[in-house]
């Protein structure tokens, strides 16, 4: 379950983070670093162009930048030092997507700058030895700030909203329960959530070849929601949503509040923290309705599990027999665990948070793999030659994913290219001195206490300095180790990360954070990524894909998640190579 609910706040009008744009990542990269970085700039700024309708508001653009530049400054810029600043931040934000900003920002400022908006400075880290600093080397000194806040009300004191002492306490119970022989078990579960699936494709592909059709055409991002659902009830909590087949009062809920999470995010004003919001408000109305409809039913859940409960030492709950265990999901885990007695408020808080964090995450993950597979053909061909010949009529199992090296790494390439999320928040808790970075200041940058930093993940994954051919779709890049030249990264090297399933951040010493790094990151990391590989394995196994359209009119809308503006429309059919 990557942390989906780890975006930030998006200073662009209406929201403060509503990435809206169509774009195609092929056809323009070349190999130099000084001809990408010129060719990157020029496709960016032709965007920005189009999306530029006349020069006539130009004035009063200028007039909002230096204001708001000044009112940085007096209020808490001047704290910043000699940190480059993005000038100019307001207006740019307004005419594109945000990404493209702090792209650009980044090539032209360098690895640590400031972002000027309004009364507050926010400093933006593209660079892999800042971020180590932050995530793992001064980890402590740092705490989730401004998305503390507003997930606070929906996830209360869940891994990712709670204050240090809360998180340290509710690691070291919820981190044991994602053991080896769980994961074994959830492989299983995996495999039968997807096989609904399958077979919900395979019965309309039959409809469709009775009226002389060979292909259906289908949102697949609603499919990979309903099936990430599915999966995060039945592994969290034992609850089947059946959501692949149905609907239901408690699906409605668990969509409207991811809604909500989502508006929260982005939105300028937290509004719903006024009085009486929450009865006067239809929007807050709605939610606390949903809220109450999913917290209901997770009580039902805690309730029955504790009625039930089997108390037993961590290790013995290790060696269970998940396989035969009626009930194998992380509820029994944490409730069985000795000495690990907790309120069922605090339960709740844990379930509502890997229910909305890890849900949402895994489908975006799938989308964007299909996305960009459909645009290679010959790499989705290598894929399936590879799935064909390691599993079985059974389908995927824990050791037959060891053997998918190229589909782990495709699953892994859509997550360098699209993060899911694409920046994480931190605040600084006491005053720090960030390392300069790459080409940064050689004395780093002093921060004080409250200082907001948004860790740009995307910017990491497409650095040209750390990334050859950064904005192209090559999962082979994982299988080569990279030798660097840059004082204080030690480049990639899967060695650094031996036994481990997937590419990683100490692998790729923090250049790539598909979740997160050090102490804060996602517990539940292997089991998105084993959950993403065997969906994506039996969905090769099985049919070819392509896109209804053009990768062009595929829009990509940011919130906690990258998904896209319309949903991601293919074309599906039956292999023709499968005897």
């Amino acid at each position: 379950m990557a942390m989906a609910a780890s975006s930030l706040l998006n200073p662009s009008s209406p929201t403060l983070l509503n990435l809206n744009f169509q774009r195609s990542d092929f056809g323009y990269v070349n190999s130099s670093t000084t001809t990408y970085l010129l060719t990157s700039k020029l496709k960016r700024s032709s965007i920005r162009c189009q999306s530029t309708s006349t020069d006539e508001p130009k004035t009063k653009r200028n007039l909002l930048d230096n204001a708001s530049n000044l009112l940085t400054n007096l209020l808490s810029g001047g704290n910043l030092g000699s940190m480059p600043v993005a000038e100019g931040a307001v207006t740019d934000l307004f005419d594109r997507p945000l990404f493209f900003s702090l792209y650009d920002w980044f090539i032209e400022h360098g690895s640590v700058y400031k972002l000027a908006f309004g009364p507050k400075a926010f400093v933006v880290v593209s660079d892999p030895i800042v971020a180590r600093h932050i995530l793992r080397e001064n980890a402590f000194g740092y705490d989730k700030g401004v998305l503390a806040d507003i997930l606070e009300p929906i996830m209360g004191k869940g891994l990712i909203p709670a204050d240090l002492e809360t998180w340290k306490q509710r690691r070291r119970v919820i981190a044991p329960g994602f053991h080896t022989v769980y994961l074994e078990a959830m492989v299983k579960m995996f495999r039968d959530c997807s096989e609904r699936t399958i077979l919900k494709f395979e019965k309309l592909l039959e409809r469709e070849e009775l009226k002389g059709s060979k292909t259906i055409e289908l949102d697949l991002e609603a499919e990979f929601l309903s099936l990430g659902l599915d999966i995060i009830g039945l592994g969290v909590f034992n609850y089947d949503f059946g959501s692949v087949t149905k609907e239901s009062p408690v699906i409605k809920a668990v969509y409207g509040t991811l809604s909500e999470a989502e508006h929260r995010s982005t939105f300028y004003i937290p509004y719903w923290k006024f009085p009486l919001a929450r009865w006067i408000v239809p929007r807050q109305r709605k939610f606390h309705g949903d809220l109450k409809v999913i917290n209901d039913c997770l009580d039902g859940l805690i309730k029955n599990a504790k009625e039930t409960r089997q108390e037993t030492d961590v290790e013995k709950l290790q060696q269970r027999d998940y396989s035969n265990l009626k009930d194998a999901s992380l509820l029994r885990f944490l409730v069985d665990m000795r000495g690990a007695d907790v309120d069922d408020r605090q339960l709740r808080d844990d379930l509502m948070t890997m229910l909305i964090a890890g849900h949402e995450t895994t489908a975006a993950v799938l989308t964007w793999t299909i996305f960009f597979l459909a645009q290679n053909p010959s790499k989705m061909k290598k894929a399936q030659t590879e799935i064909d010949s390691v599993l079985g009529p059974d389908g995927p199992t824990l050791d037959s994913l060891k053997k998918l090296e190229y589909t782990r790494f495709i699953i892994a390439e859509s997550l360098r290219l699209y993060p899911q999320p694409p920046l994480l928040i931190r605040r600084s808790l006491s005053p720090d001195t960030l390392p300069g970075g790459y080409k940064g200041g050689k004395d780093g940058y002093k921060i004080p206490a409250g200082t907001d930093i948004f860790i740009s993940v995307y910017n990491l994954h497409r650095s040209p300095y750390f990334w050859d051919r950064p904005d192209e779709f090559e999962p082979e890049r994982f299988s080569v180790k990279k030798n660097s030249d840059i004082e204080g990264w030690a480049g990639f090297d899967p060695s650094r990360s031996p036994g481990a399933f997937y590419p990683n951040e100490i692998m790729a010493d923090f250049s790539f954070l598909p979740f997160g790094g050090g102490p804060r990151k996602c517990v539940g990391d292997q089991f998105a990524l084993l959950e993403s590989t065997v969906s994506l394995a039996m969905l090769l196994q099985k049919f070819n894909v392509e896109l209804r359209g053009s990768p062009e009119s595929v829009g990509l809308v940011t919130g906690a998640t990258i998904h896209t503006k319309n949903g991601m429309w293919c074309k599906l059919s039956k292999r023709s190579d499968l005897q």
